[in-house]
């Protein structure tokens, strides 16, 4: 009876130990510069978009469909008390799109969304891992880079690029 017992209390004795060693072990910082990422899907290709260039990620929103204007306007859509146009990624690519895009992301560098399929999650990669690449015609220039990790390989999306884009 007293040998469980006794287990219990020496791991008790070694995890007091070790909390204690934490405190007494200088605080260790990582140096390496890191990148902030969100892994998203467009169409079947996974691509990364900067959590720098985007101010806001929503699922499930509710685009109203407005008359004419730019082939990749899906319409119109409520966010924080400000009316911003929604572009599909998809269509912004080339490529054409039956399916309603489920997720949104709100670029920081104007009042716009732009929709994709799915939301694959968030990435913190060494600069490094992030590499230039030539601008590829399916990208349409707005992929510059690709980030290469052990889970995930895909082009970097340039918000800026897709913006000016839109604008023109």
């Amino acid at each position: 009876m007293n040998a469980p017992l006794s287990a219990v209390a020496g791991r008790a004795v070694e995890l007091r130990r070790a909390f204690d060693r934490t405190f007494a072990e200088p605080v260790r910082f990582d140096a390496t510069l890191k990148e902030d990422l969100l892994a998203v899907r467009i169409d079947t290709r996974a691509f990364a978009i900067r959590l720098s260039e985007i101010s806001g990620l929503f699922a499930d929103k509710k685009i109203t469909p407005v008359p004419g204007g730019h082939a990749a306007l899906r319409g119109i859509a409520g966010f924080r008390g400000t009316i911003v146009p929604v572009y599909d990624l998809q269509i912004l690519l080339g490529h054409s799109s039956t399916s309603t895009p489920r997720w949104l992301v709100i670029a920081a560098a104007a009042p716009v969304a732009l929709a994709f399929e799915a939301f694959e999650g968030q990435l913190r990669v060494p600069r490094d891992a992030i590499l230039p690449q030539p601008s590829r015609p399916e990208f349409r220039g707005y992929a510059r880079e690709l980030v290469r990790t052990a889970n995930f390989v895909g082009p970097v999306m340039h918000l800026p690029s897709l913006l000016d884009a839109i604008r023109t």
